[in-house]
């Protein structure tokens, strides 16, 4: 057999196992669909799938379902979801089997984060070097490029600015996104145009939960409309904590401005200076520039006026967005 079909051949092999590991669920349902289209080419998947709970199966039920032989098949499937969740003796059961698997039974393990160093991990790449699929999520700042990319399966296109958009109502949840996208397909229709801003605004109802870097990234940067908007949508985030970071970029903004005052104006001092990575600090010349060292300062005492009276009986929310107003607008 010549190389490329001797490779093209091990690719087409299934494996005795499988681990589907990561948090992006939108790759975790893709994967386990093309597994089990592969099987059911074999025979009657219906008749030859078993599906187990992490957080509730017993090690020995998944092990019997896996030495059952197939009915009408070649191969049988027994899927085991949240397998991270498993107890430590029904994963070990799972390690043993592992060491002699039966040669007529699939056995996919699907799990948002199995740790690399669990006995469990290594005995599913030990079966074989494509044992193991990664789904691990792509970074925030790559996730409108993918639903650009997911929009096309639905039979649009989506501009960069929809997209993120998109993120932004939705959240990083994929299988959401993906769901959101299904629906703008249907109402757009196939009018060759790109969906936009607006169509998204319209038809897609905000689930995220805004992230307290948002908001602080507003309030550096002066936005009071944006600082406002945002702040309703943080229900879960106290305004004691909101100060806190408040005061926190206020003051990485005050270093900004002395660093500035001493000729080392460059991401690098600064990220030195606070120990943290550079990539957190890219942004923070720019907003020092909307603040006067003065006014940071005087922003910082009145913070500590504010917390005083959010401990004392005003009202902590109606304390902070006063305070919040009144650094911003002066």
């Amino acid at each position: 057999m010549r190389y490329t079909e001797r490779i093209m051949a091990e690719k087409d092999t299934l494996l005795p196992a499988y681990l589907i590991n990561g948090e992006d669920e939108l790759k975790r349902e893709t994967v386990l669909k093309r597994l089990r289209a592969r099987i059911a080419k074999l025979g009657d998947i219906d008749f030859n799938c078993d599906t187990f709970d992490g957080e509730t199966a017993l090690g020995d039920d998944i092990v019997s379902a896996c030495n059952t032989m197939p009915f009408a098949s070649d191969v049988r499937l027994v899927v085991v979801s949240a397998a991270d969740s498993l107890k430590k003796a029904d994963s070990e059961a799972l390690v043993e089997y592992l060491t002699h698997p039966s040669e007529t039974t699939v056995l996919c393990l699907v799990a948002r984060k199995l740790a690399k160093n669990t006995r469990l991990y290594k005995a599913v790449a030990a079966v074989g070097a494509r044992a193991v699929i990664d789904c691990a999520p792509v970074k925030k700042y790559e996730l409108a490029r993918n639903v650009r990319g997911m929009a096309v399966t639905h039979g649009i296109t989506i501009g960069d600015a929809a997209a993120q958009r998109l993120v932004d109502l939705v959240g990083e949840n994929t299988v959401r996104l993906d769901a959101e996208l299904k629906k703008l397909a249907l109402a757009h229709g196939q009018n060759g145009q790109p969906v936009g801003v607006a169509e998204v605004e319209a038809m897609v109802t905000r689930t995220a939960e805004v992230k307290p870097w948002e908001f602080t990234d507003a309030f550096a940067a002066r936005d009071v409309a944006t600082c406002v908007s945002l702040l309703n949508k943080m229900d879960s985030v106290s305004p004691y904590a909101l100060i806190g970071m408040c005061t926190t970029r206020i003051r990485e903004l005050i270093c900004t401005h002395a660093l500035a005052a001493r000729g080392q104006g460059g991401t690098k001092a600064l990220a030195a200076q606070l120990k943290v990575p550079e990539w957190r600090v890219k942004n923070h010349a720019g907003w020092a520039r909307r603040w006067k060292a003065s006014e940071l300062r005087e922003a910082l005492s009145k913070a500590r006026d504010c917390e005083r009276a959010m401990k004392t009986g005003t009202d902590p929310d109606t304390a902070f967005v006063e305070w919040m107003l009144g650094v911003m607008r002066a």
